[in-house]
C-alpha cells in the first residue's frame, strides 16, 4: 500500500476524532486492512467499509457521510473519468487545525452548509439521563428514557428446586443411571453418570401505585413492566390506588406503545386516591395462592402515602411476607440522602420489607437489575 495513502487514511482517522466520533487506532487499522478486501477504485465499496468499522454509534452515522465525502473528493476532477484520491492538502500554519477548519477549506462556493461541532469533551445525553431524576424531567427527556427503559434487560432470580438433573460436572453419582447402563453392557461399568439439583427462574410479582402522587413516574412503571416482562418467563403485573387491577395480559402484547396504553386504560382509578392495605389485602385474598407459587419475587412499587387504615397494612404485608421468597419495596422518593421512611404508611411496612431501593432514575433501575440477579438461590 502506497504511503500517500497509509498518511490520508491516518490523517481521515484524525480528522473523525476531532469531530467527535470516538474512532480508536485499531479502527483505524482494520480500515486499513479491509482496502485489501474491496476494490479501491469503487467509492461506494470503501465508503461501506469505512462506515462499517469507524462508525459504532447511529446518531453520528451524518456526519460520517459529511466528513468522508469532504475528504475524499477530488478539487479539480473531469466528468466522465473515475475519481482519484489526493492528499488532502493541510491548512494554513498560523491557525492549529480542527475539523471546522478543514472542512471550511476543502468546500467549494456551490457545497450546501454542513454543521460540524466539535463534540470532544462533551458528556453524552445517555449519560446525563442517566443521573437526572424522573421528577425534574421535561417531556422530551421522558420520552428518551422510556426507549431506553425498553432496552433494559434483567437477570432471572434463580431457586434450587427438589428435583434433580443430569450434569456431566454434577457432584452427585447417578447411581440408578449407571446400573441401566451397566445391564446394556453384561454387568460391567463403562461410565459414572452424574446429577445435580435443577434450577429453574423465580416468579416475579409487580406491584405498582398509580395513585396522585405517583403520577409523574406512574407510566415509566409501566414501561418497567413491559421491559422485565419481555427478559424473564414468570412475571405478574398488578397495579392499585383505591383498587387493585390485573395488567399482565396487557403488558404481554409485543408492541411497546399498545401494552402501556392499554394497562392504562385498564385502570379505573388512576392518578386518584391510595388504599394500600386495602389493595394488598384484595391481592392476598385473590391472586397470591396462584402468583406467588415457588418462591416468588414480590416488588412494591409506591411512596407510602397510605390514606386507609395503616393497621390493615401491617396486617396485609405480614402475610405477604411469610408466601413470598423476597418482599422489595422500590420508593421514588428514597434516592435523596436525606429521606426517612417517617410516613406512617411506609414506616408500617417497612419492618416487612427485605429490600428497600430508590427507584428515581435509571442508574437506579440499573442498580434493581443487579438486585434481582444476584439473590441467593436459597
Amino acid at each position: 500500500m502506497t504511503s500517500p495513502l497509509l498518511d490520508n487514511l491516518l490523517l481521515f482517522g484524525r480528522t473523525l476524532r476531532y469531530a467527535g466520533l470516538p474512532v480508536s487506532p485499531g479502527q483505524t487499522m482494520d480500515f486499513l486492512r479491509a482496502l485489501d478486501m474491496v476494490d479501491v477504485g469503487d467509492r461506494g465499496q470503501v465508503f461501506h467499509a469505512a462506515r462499517s468499522l469507524l462508525v459504532t454509534r447511529r446518531e453520528d452515522l451524518n456526519l460520517f457521510e459529511a466528513i468522508f465525502h469532504h475528504f475524499w473528493r477530488s478539487r479539480h476532477e473531469p466528468r466522465g473519468q473515475p475519481r482519484r484520491r489526493p492528499k488532502p492538502q493541510p491548512p494554513s500554519p498560523g491557525r492549529p487545525f480542527d475539523v471546522v477548519t478543514y472542512m471550511a477549506y476543502k468546500a467549494r462556493q456551490s457545497d450546501r452548509d454542513i454543521d460540524v461541532a466539535d463534540k470532544a469533551g462533551t458528556y453524552s445525553a445517555e449519560e446525563v439521563l442517566h443521573r437526572k431524576e424522573f421528577s425534574d424531567m421535561n417531556a422530551e427527556e421522558l420520552e428518551a428514557v422510556k426507549r431506553l427503559i425498553r432496552e433494559l434487560r434483567f437477570a432471572p432470580s434463580l431457586r434450587k428446586t427438589r428435583r434433580q438433573a443430569p450434569d456431566p460436572k454434577g457432584a452427585r453419582l447417578d447411581l440408578r443411571r449407571c446400573l441401566r447402563q451397566a445391564v446394556k453392557y453384561g454387568g460391567a461399568v463403562v461410565e459414572l453418570p452424574r446429577r445435580s439439583v435443577k434450577v429453574k427462574q423465580r416468579p416475579v410479582v409487580f406491584l405498582a401505585d398509580v395513585s396522585g402522587s405517583m403520577e409523574k413516574t406512574s407510566r415509566l412503571v409501566l414501561q418497567l413492566f413491559y421491559s422485565m416482562t419481555h427478559s424473564l418467563r414468570d412475571v405478574e403485573s398488578f397495579v392499585f390506588g383505591t383498587r387493585l387491577t390485573r395488567v399482565t395480559p396487557q403488558i404481554r402484547l409485543r408492541n411497546v406503545d399498545q401494552a402501556v396504553d392499554g394497562a392504562a386504560r385498564e385502570v379505573i382509578d388512576w392518578a386518584a386516591g391510595t388504599r394500600i392495605g386495602a389493595c394488598l389485602g384484595d391481592f392476598n385474598r385473590r391472586f397470591s395462592r396462584r402468583v406467588l407459587r415457588r418462591g416468588a419475587v414480590v416488588l412494591i412499587v409506591s411512596d407510602g402515602w397510605e390514606r386507609g387504615d395503616v393497621s390493615a397494612l401491617r396486617r396485609e404485608m405480614r402475610y405477604l411476607r411469610h408466601r413470598c421468597h423476597r418482599l422489595v419495596w422500590l420508593n421514588p422518593l428514597s434516592g435523596t440522602t436525606s429521606y426517612e421512611p417517617r410516613v406512617e404508611g411506609m414506616a408500617a411496612a417497612m419492618p416487612w420489607v427485605d429490600d428497600f431501593l430508590p427507584i428515581h432514575n435509571l442508574e437506579s433501575l440499573d442498580q434493581l437489575a443487579r438486585h434481582l440477579g444476584s439473590l441467593p438461590a436459597r
